[in-house]
């Protein structure tokens, strides 16, 4: 299609890109802000949920897992985290084919229902005293809702937002996505620092720990009204292929599929390490107090939500190939040393910032184009799977699991182990990095589709 006929097709209302809806094209400046508005609040709280999970495990676990230990108690806790994980593959099957068929709209309106369900479960759930087993079961529970949630929000919100951007500002927009992942991640935790400083250590552990899932129950109906009102991306003759939203479809696309996973495995197992993972990891081995740790992770997040922008903007310019390689290759050099000189640092907060927030500026060379990297490996008929399902299955085996590895090791006095470990995994996501394709070429969003091409350059 030359320009004219571009022009053409735009000047009568019909989009140029047959994929995507012509509404999408036709936004003005403030059309366009508001939907990115409406897909990063849904964002925002979707994580703010699942990550208030984390923060407060180490109040109410003793309410759930009755033990001795606290390691023990934060170990079975941390279990429950993981196994969350292991519904978003499914969530990511289940909506990302939902939004391909059916439309992006309905799939991030329904899915931040579900977060809400969820959340609202784990408020409101007696502890162990009071229904014995049935306690930390029904937990178990709630964290499956909540894990089905977050495994449909990211494919559809990175397809969303990948598919809502502008042509040389993708990186920018798309550094929305995680901006707002750490923006809910970093409410989460200074809800918990308002709490530790307002509220008694006794009355946090008897029911203080509950209202930040309250919180999030109610920001959830709130978003829930928001997207009702957003644009569709996706066109009706994309939804309507007969191949949309197909597995047979997206394992035509083999090389996409594992390009998604090895980054999701690198990418996720780094991010949680140096995120939900890194607060206890100041405690217990670091030397800090909670409240200490909690401040330490507080304003080192509100340093790497001001990066994602930045970054974004930066691979503008220096490509999504060129990022992905400076994440992989600086995380497997640098990620050991960095979590040896916190476990050393003698107390010293100082330090210990300077090394997290060191840790998390070379995540930021991978987070604000995690969405866009993946969305733009795959045509718009099955995009929303393609993202979002092997991304699910990857997070589950590595990023779920972070946690309760490092935990593990540690209780069997085996740490430092778990330095290497993220190093390795970091290590094979640079393989994956140095034999990707340039995207600006080959990608779908702006390039010729041509990803499945053997000639990786």
């Amino acid at each position: 299609m030359n320009v004219g006929q571009e022009a053409d097709l735009k000047q009568a209302g019909v989009s140029a890109d047959p994929t995507i809806n012509s509404a999408v094209e036709n936004l003005d400046t403030k059309g366009r802000i508001k939907a990115i508005a409406s897909a990063c609040s849904g964002n925002f709280v979707e994580w703010f949920d699942f990550f208030v999970y984390a923060y407060t495990a180490i109040y109410f676990a003793p309410v759930f897992f009755p033990d001795d230990s606290q390691t023990a108690q934060l170990l079975a806790a941390a279990a429950v985290f993981a196994v969350g994980f292991f519904m978003r593959p499914l969530g990511g099957w289940i909506f990302g084919r939902m939004a391909d068929t059916r439309g992006r709209k309905l799939a991030m309106t329904v899915s931040v229902s579900i977060m809400c369900v969820g959340s609202l479960m784990i408020a409101i759930l007696p502890g162990y005293s009071q229904i014995g087993v049935l306690a930390p079961i029904v937990l178990l529970v709630a964290r499956l809702l909540q894990g089905l949630s977050v495994g449909a929000e990211y494919g559809t919100g990175a397809t969303y937002l990948s598919e809502v951007a502008t042509k040389g500002r993708r990186g920018f927009y798309g550094s929305l996505q995680y901006t707002t992942i750490i923006a809910g991640q970093l409410a989460a935790l200074l809800v918990i620092v308002v709490m530790q400083q307002t509220l008694s250590a006794d009355a946090l552990a008897e029911w203080g720990w509950r209202i930040p899932f309250f919180l999030g129950a109610a920001g959830a109906v709130t978003v829930f009204y928001l997207r009702r009102g957003m644009v569709e991306t996706a066109s009706k003759a994309t939804m309507k292929r007969r191949d949309a939203g197909s597995l047979r479809a997206l394992m035509q696309h083999k090389r996409a599929v594992w390009l998604v996973l090895f980054f999701t495995i690198g990418g996720s197992l780094y991010f949680y390490t140096f995120t939900t993972y890194m607060q206890k990891f100041l405690v217990l081995s670091g030397g800090f107090s909670a409240e200490t740790a909690s401040i330490i992770m507080s304003t080192a997040l509100v340093c790497f939500m001001l990066m994602q922008p930045v970054f974004g903007m930066l691979c503008d310019r220096l490509s999504i190939r060129t990022h992905m390689r400076l994440f992989t290759g600086l995380g497997t050099l640098l990620v050991v040393p960095i979590m040896y000189g916190i476990q050393q640092s003698g107390g010293n907060g100082i330090l210990a910032f300077a090394l997290v927030v060191g840790g998390l500026a070379i995540a930021a060379f991978y987070t604000p184009i995690a969405g866009l990297v993946k969305a733009d490996m795959f045509p718009a008929e099955i995009r929303a799977l393609g993202v979002g399902f092997p991304y699910a299955i990857g997070n589950a085996m590595f990023g779920g699991t972070a946690e309760y590895v490092a935990l593990s090791l540690r209780q069997v006095n085996m740490e430092p182990v778990y330095f290497y470990y993220v190093a390795f995994i970091c290590a094979t996501a640079f393989v994956a990095a140095w034999i990707m394709p340039d995207l600006a070429k080959r990608g779908y969003l702006d390039g010729d589709g041509t990803v499945e091409d053997r000639r990786w350059v």
